[in-house]
């Protein structure tokens, strides 16, 4: 941290000289030091630009400067909270890695899958999307492996896992099309490829519907994140978290199952995607409401 030294200095001095004065030296003259006012010396250690305790983080005024590394998403900004409309310029966009869809936005079985998942070969050269600085670097052995969340300059954040290796610390800057780290398969994973989100202010939005990932580049050079078009799946993610599920035991069928939770054969069916004659499997789970 630099701090207004000068200011510090003089004082210090003036504490020093003025106790330090024997009995005989307070008849003596000794240079007059300058009055020093401490609200603006306060005043100005808060606007000096190279405090790092002021630093501007990318989109400081969004996120209201908030900035820690323990969190994925530190913010908690409800969907109903955020502004009608914001546009972001995607014109500096890269391409993290090249490869194919492997793993698309959306539910999956007994979860929401907030990335989009890339194809990629254990030790790929990752970049970010964007220019930015590093918020988090860690590692999570149940989900995201080796992962990098990066706070860009337009506002969006956006987060790289499985990593085999990640190549920056936490809070450096990188540029758009820097290599962050290495692809790989750490973490909650079933073959190497690259676990890609992009949030703003904490919330996740379906990167493909922001990216062509085909082509390499963004559908268009500005973005409008508005609240039915980025977070139309909240509704989905609502209906899962209500969803409540029942694991077969020996001698269950699809009637004793519906009466025990109070629901229809035919309501099980259409919630699993089964038909009447399917055949259970003790250990099976299956959604009942």
């Amino acid at each position: 941290m630099t701090f207004c030294y000068k200011h510090l200095l003089a004082v210090v001095t003036f504490s020093i000289l003025s106790t330090s004065l024997s009995a005989n030296d307070k008849d003596k003259k000794i240079p007059a030091l300058p009055v020093i006012d401490s609200t603006t010396v306060y005043q100005e250690f808060l606007i000096d630009e190279s405090d790092d305790l002021m630093e501007n983080h990318p989109a400081g005024d969004i996120y209201n400067n908030i900035w820690t590394s323990t969190k994925l998403n530190p913010y908690k900004m409800p969907i109903d909270s955020l502004p009608d409309s914001i546009r972001i310029d995607l014109s500096q966009f890269k391409v993290p890695v090249k490869g194919h869809i492997t793993s698309k936005f959306g539910p999956r079985r007994y979860r929401y899958h907030y990335g989009t998942d890339i194809k990629l070969f254990t030790g790929d050269s990752v970049v970010s999307s964007f220019s930015g600085k590093v918020r988090i670097t860690d590692y999570d052995r149940r989900g995201y492996g080796n992962y990098v969340v990066i706070r860009h300059d337009n506002g969006l954040e956006t987060v790289y896992a499985h990593l085999s290796k990640v190549l920056v610390e936490l809070d450096q800057r990188v540029e758009a099309g820097e290599t962050i780290g290495l692809g790989g398969n750490t973490g909650r994973s079933t073959g190497s490829h690259l676990h890609y989100e992009i949030r703003f202010l904490g919330n996740a939005m379906n990167p493909e519907k922001i990216i062509d990932f085909e082509q390499g580049s963004p559908f268009m050079h500005e973005y409008l994140i508005t609240k039915n078009e980025s977070f139309y799946y909240q509704k989905a993610v609502k209906a899962m978290a209500a969803a409540k599920y029942y694991k077969i035991k020996s001698g269950d069928n699809l009637g004793r199952i519906a009466a025990r939770n109070g629901t229809s054969v035919r309501a099980l069916c259409r919630l699993n995607g089964i038909s009447p004659k399917k055949t259970l499997r003790i250990g099976q789970r299956i959604r009942v409401r």
